[in-house]
């Protein structure tokens, strides 16, 4: 069996969930450790930090669609 970090696809999907693994903790370490944090502020980083992994996967599929690959 091939290793998935030996494609470049793999590897930016590996990248991809360690960001939201390393965004995940950070929210945890905010809410245990913190300042109390108002629902408005949290919504909001959230909402961005969704449109940015978004926007990463998207840009993943497309340039393997540039490449010809199969989705």
């Amino acid at each position: 069996m091939r290793n998935p970090l030996e494609s470049d696809r793999g590897f930016y999907y590996a990248v991809g969930l360690f960001t939201i693994g390393i965004f995940a903790a950070g929210l945890a370490a905010l809410a245990a450790f913190g300042p109390g944090v108002g629902a408005r502020e949290l919504g909001g980083l959230v909402v961005g930090f969704l449109l940015f992994m978004l926007v990463y996967f998207v840009s993943i599929a497309v340039r393997r669609l540039e490449e010809g690959e199969d989705i």
